[in-house]
């Protein structure tokens, strides 16, 4: 039988009243919150299941107007006359959710955005930082870069190499070509997302058929059929706008920009780390613009890549580019050196930058969490933080979550008051474990008699909600009589 977690709490009827419950419950009612699975469980926001659906749209369909609009503001995905905008209009309970959705318009830059790579894959279509080519099509242009083409598209990394080869400008007249199509192709190259007109899509097949790209054919003739079932069944419907949108796990779009950190490694380095899995092609040039020098080694890369990934490689190579510049190798890029890190550790940010991803081991996690932390990538710290949450034990536990605290990993800080949860009667034992409460509760300034101790607080919480059942409730007890024991003992009453 399924009872409340809070009755497992036994230390002078915490969470059944008095100011200590109260301060206690305040501080952990988030746990249970949207926010808390957006901000500290890093769940993907317009995240799908098996039957296509988003948290919006259940929230729209259960009637949760307050829920609805926390969505729409942090990224949730609703754009009108689109399929997944006429489905949660369609099946939104009330009229003030309608109008909610009605009055919400496309994400724009001012909206916070829960995929920071897409983001910055976004804007670096649109802006062109850094572009190296731009293509008119009947008189309109864009700016984009070879690197990006290439690794995307066998037949543009082969046009870029042979018909326009050393051209910043390349013309496109053909009247089978259309603007806005070849503008929605860019987008998908991009970003692995494309979003085109309805009246578009046959121009858009056309182009997919020409540039080989028979995934793109085949999501659109998918995603054709599955609207015009939709609107079919749903009388009074409206779908102007198609919309290709990859899973979240699809990993096309990272795999093939992993190929120009493939191609960036020094020679001596391929295959040091891990097996590549798309060694570079013979003939494929990626077109660096930088090289990095790292303990003697060169990393041909892109300005595009790290300016936009990073603040610090942006005042680095933007800002102050004059004085760290280094005289370039006949015919090579210009160069910098980094100093303070290893060749093995500039890869692992190497293929961050390119792909949003790195194969990282716990024993390097370290090494690259505080270098992370010094070149402003927030995304390659919670990879570092995911990896430390593979070894956590009875050791090692407190030692992580010091560096979690350090580096402000919220989500791996909770991971560790999770296990230490599980394991308390142990760690009140160890000597670290309590010089870690102690100082918990010295960081609270002026603490009162009643003020809680964070790290106890979430020990207590993480205990309580393992509590399902009646026969669980004996162990509760027991794991939080051992930890108030403990704070008797060093005379700290909370």
């Amino acid at each position: 039988m399924a009872i409340d977690p809070r009755r497992a709490s036994c230390k002078k009827g915490l969470l059944r009243g008095g100011p200590k419950a109260q301060k206690w419950a305040e501080r952990k009612a988030g746990h249970c919150s949207p926010w808390y699975l957006l901000e500290q469980r890093d769940v993907e926001v317009n995240v799908r299941d098996k039957w296509d659906s988003t948290p919006l749209y259940y929230a729209c369909l259960c009637g949760h107007e307050e829920l609805v609009l926390y969505l729409l503001a942090n990224g949730a995905r609703c754009e009108a006359n689109t399929f997944d905008g006429e489905r949660c209009l369609y099946g939104a309970l009330s009229d003030p959710i309608r109008r909610a959705l009605r009055d919400y318009k496309q994400v724009t830059a001012s909206c916070r955005r829960r995929d920071y790579y897409d983001d910055f894959l976004q804007r670096l279509l649109e802006q062109g930082i850094h572009s190296d080519v731009v293509f008119v099509v009947h008189g309109k242009p864009f700016r984009v870069h070879r690197c990006v083409l290439g690794a995307r598209s066998a037949y543009f990394a082969n046009m870029l190499d042979t018909k326009w080869k050393g051209k910043s400008v390349v013309v496109l007249r053909h009247p089978l070509i259309n603007p806005v199509a070849f503008g929605a192709l860019l987008q998908y190259l991009y970003t692995g997302r494309l979003d085109i007109g309805v009246e578009h899509v046959s121009d858009c097949e056309r182009l997919a058929k020409q540039c080989q790209l028979w995934d793109l054919l085949s999501d659109l003739e998918a995603k054709c059929e599955k609207v015009s079932e939709f609107v079919a069944s749903k009388p009074g419907t409206c779908v102007k706008v198609l919309t290709i949108e990859p899973p979240p796990a699809d990993p096309r779009l990272r795999e093939d920009m992993a190929l120009l950190a493939d191609c960036a490694l020094p020679p001596e380095l391929r295959g040091d780390l891990w097996e590549l899995p798309f060694p570079c092609p013979d003939g494929f040039n990626s077109c660096p613009d930088i090289c990095f020098r790292v303990a003697g080694c060169s990393f041909l890369c892109h300005k595009a890549f790290f300016c936009g990934r990073s603040d610090y490689f942006r005042a680095l190579l933007d800002d102050h580019f004059q004085e760290s510049e280094e005289p370039a190798t006949s015919g090579g890029p210009p160069a910098v050196t980094l100093h303070g890190i290893s060749p093995d550790v500039f890869t692992h940010v190497l293929y961050y930058v390119y792909s949003d991803h790195t194969e990282l081991s716990p024993e390097a996690a370290y090494d690259v969490l505080s270098v992370a932390d010094m070149y402003l990538l927030p995304g390659l710290k919670r990879l570092c933080g995911r990896s430390l949450a593979q070894v956590l034990d009875e050791d090692t536990v407190v030692g992580v979550w010091h560096v979690a605290k350090l580096f402000r990993l919220v989500r791996l800080e909770d991971q560790c008051t999770e296990y230490m949860a599980k394991v308390i009667e142990k760690l009140v034992e160890r000597e670290d474990f309590v010089e870690a409460v102690k100082e918990e509760a010295a960081a609270v300034a002026a603490r009162q008699e009643t003020d809680s101790i964070p790290l106890v607080d979430d020990i207590r919480f993480h205990v309580a909600s393992t509590v399902q059942t009646y026969s669980a409730i004996e162990e509760a007890q027991q794991r939080l009589r051992a930890l108030e024991d403990l704070l008797v003992s060093i005379g700290l009453d909370c």
